[in-house]
């Protein structure tokens, strides 16, 4: 089984950017939809985007269309959250996952990352 690790967060000035990275170990990562989840203290996991396995679908979350950008390098094991244009609502702790389809529900994500944190301050 694949195991994940982030990185890349830190702190930042609201209106600027931050890339993240999730790299996979493992034979199979590029038979994988990857996702990328966040999760702000006291309030529910929210999705922020997938993408396929051969890069063909990509979906976000509506919160972050338009300033996030994910990717994925199979012959690295690696997909990347390049932020942009960051806004304080975005500090969080970012997971990134793999599942099987591309979909905003986290129940179809079966393989997670400890997660990395990211914060942006005013």
């Amino acid at each position: 089984q694949a195991q994940l690790v982030e990185s890349g967060g830190g702190l930042v000035q609201a209106g600027g950017s931050l890339r993240l990275s999730c790299a996979a170990s493992g034979r199979t990562f590029s038979s994988y939809v990857m996702g990328w989840f966040r999760q702000a203290p006291g309030k529910e996991r929210e999705f922020v985007g997938a993408i396929s396995s051969n890069s063909a679908s990509i979906s976000y979350g509506d919160s972050v269309k338009g300033r996030f950008t994910i990717s994925r390098d199979n012959a690295k094991n690696t997909v990347y959250l390049q932020m942009n244009n960051l806004k304080t609502g975005d500090t969080a702790v970012y997971y990134c996952a793999a599942g099987v389809v591309v979909t905003s529900e986290s129940a179809y994500y079966n393989i997670w990352g400890q997660g990395t944190q990211v914060t942006v301050s005013s």
